[in-house]
């Protein structure tokens, strides 16, 4: 029974390797493929790895398009919304688990109804407002509707609940106020909901195209998104070039996934039991 278990297990851990390989895969060949010329690229049969690979197509992604200034404006607008929603999900979540009011039940109903509401269909709404108040081609504009959400809300609230009530009567008899034992106590506490609901937040604002696309005309304020959306528009035949910038983009995402995937699960399971 022993050596059928481990025989079973083998087989299993070999099946999920292959599989990881085959996801994985076409990742690693484009990222090999960044650093070969076109020649090489086009090779019959492919090659994986070149004598002749270099930096050179990355040092002309930096140069064709203000990558670095890109990045730059990505990592502020995914700061802001990152901070705002743990903000703002923190405090609705840290009230409609801890104050009692009328309505309270309704209320949470109607935020987690708006997880049903599709992103386009606000969109133009967002897009008007956001110019009637001037803020194109700038990070307010760019942050303004993502900077509460309904999922946010609904993740800490879920965390929340399964905090003892007797740890909040007990801080209340001992004189803490409902701002401090949010701060002091809940928030700490909430460390892998908040790292889960940061990860997925900057993960979300990274990787958004459509609506920075929208609100913004000059290059100054673009993001890292448009940058390889033009980019490839006007070096469409370069594969590597393209391939280059893609890469540019895709890796500090996956780093950021890869340090926080450990709290990613955490987070999503904390609340699970109880709410």
């Amino acid at each position: 029974m022993r050596t059928k278990r481990k025989i079973m297990e083998a087989l299993t851990f070999s099946g999920k390797l292959l599989l990881g390989i085959a996801v994985i895969f076409p990742l690693i060949y484009g990222f090999c493929l960044s650093f070969m010329g076109m020649a090489d690229i086009l090779s019959n049969p492919p090659v994986l790895i070149s004598k002749r690979m270099s930096l050179a197509n990355y040092q002309f992604a930096l140069q064709r398009v203000p990558m670095l200034t890109y990045f730059k404006n990505t990592l502020i607008v995914c700061f802001i919304e990152v901070g705002a929603q743990i903000l703002t999900a923190s405090l609705a979540a840290y009230a409609f688990s801890f104050f009692e009011f009328k309505g309270r039940k309704t209320l949470f109903a109607l935020v987690t109804a708006t997880l049903m509401i599709p992103y386009e269909s606000t969109l133009i709404c967002n897009y008007l407002t956001v110019c009637n108040l001037r803020l194109t081609d700038t990070y307010l504009g760019l942050t303004l509707p993502f900077l509460a959400s309904g999922m946010s809300i609904f993740l800490m609230r879920q965390f929340y609940m399964t905090l003892p009530r007797e740890l909040k009567e007990a801080a209340t008899i001992d004189g803490c106020g409902d701002m401090r034992f949010l701060f002091s106590i809940a928030f700490p506490l909430s460390l892998p909901a908040t790292c889960s609901l940061a990860l997925y937040r900057f993960i979300d604002a990274y990787n958004q195209y459509f609506w920075p696309l929208l609100v913004t005309n000059r290059d100054q304020m673009r993001t890292l998104q448009i940058g390889t959306g033009i980019l490839k528009d006007s070096e469409a035949a370069n594969y590597g070039l393209v391939l280059a910038a893609a890469m540019i983009v895709i890796i500090p995402a996956i780093l950021f996934f890869i340090i926080g995937q450990k709290w990613l699960v955490k987070g999503m399971v904390a609340g699970a039991v109880k709410g």
